[in-house]
């Protein structure tokens, strides 16, 4: 690799340095910076030692800069990674809604994740594990408030005196008392 690395002056010094100033996402930041610097005349060995990256990789950069321009540096594992569709579209998802705030099918009392995906796979007229249907109740915000299960035995007179006359009461309460200091050793 050459001791200096040249750019195509696509961006003045100056202009490389805005930008190296104004990146938000941190490897760019840093990429900006790599330029800049080797605009101003330093070689890719002074640029790595005072920025931390390789020589081999800022000639890399510096490849890419001159092939792509300002438009090549950006990065791509945060913009270019594929994400798939959501499984139910806007109306869907509305319709979903809808469906969670009436009672489930089958006489059950709540909705689940297992419900729900039956629910989606009806729909989308294809198989949906049991795992999307949780996700949609989560991005749906679906939490059923049902009261607490009470002990079919429980007397809530006897709970009631549990409550009264269980712990210390805070004005009775006193801290310990500090222990002296040991004698032995130091």
């Amino acid at each position: 690799m050459p001791k200096h690395v040249t750019l195509l002056p696509h961006l003045s010094t100056d202009n490389l340095e805005q930008r190296y100033r104004r990146a938000h996402e941190p490897h760019e930041r840093s990429w900006w910076q790599i330029l800049w610097l080797l605009s101003r005349g330093q070689s890719a060995r002074q640029v790595a030692q005072s920025t931390g990256y390789c020589p081999y990789w800022i000639g890399q950069l510096a490849k890419r800069y001159n092939r792509e321009g300002p438009s090549g540096m950006r990065n791509r594992a945060c913009t270019d990674s594929y994400r798939r569709p959501p499984l139910l579209n806007e109306t869907r998802q509305e319709e979903l809604r809808v469906a969670l705030l009436s009672p489930p099918p089958g006489g059950q009392s709540l909705w689940t994740g297992r419900l729900v995906a039956a629910w989606m796979s009806e729909r989308l007229g294809r198989p949906v594990a049991v795992q999307r249907g949780w996700d949609y109740l989560q991005r749906l915000d679906h939490s059923p408030q049902v009261p607490r299960q009470r002990h079919v035995h429980a007397d809530p007179a006897a709970q009631d005196r549990f409550k009264k006359t269980c712990g210390r009461s805070s004005a009775r309460w006193q801290p310990p008392s500090p222990t002296p200091a040991s004698n032995c050793g130091r």
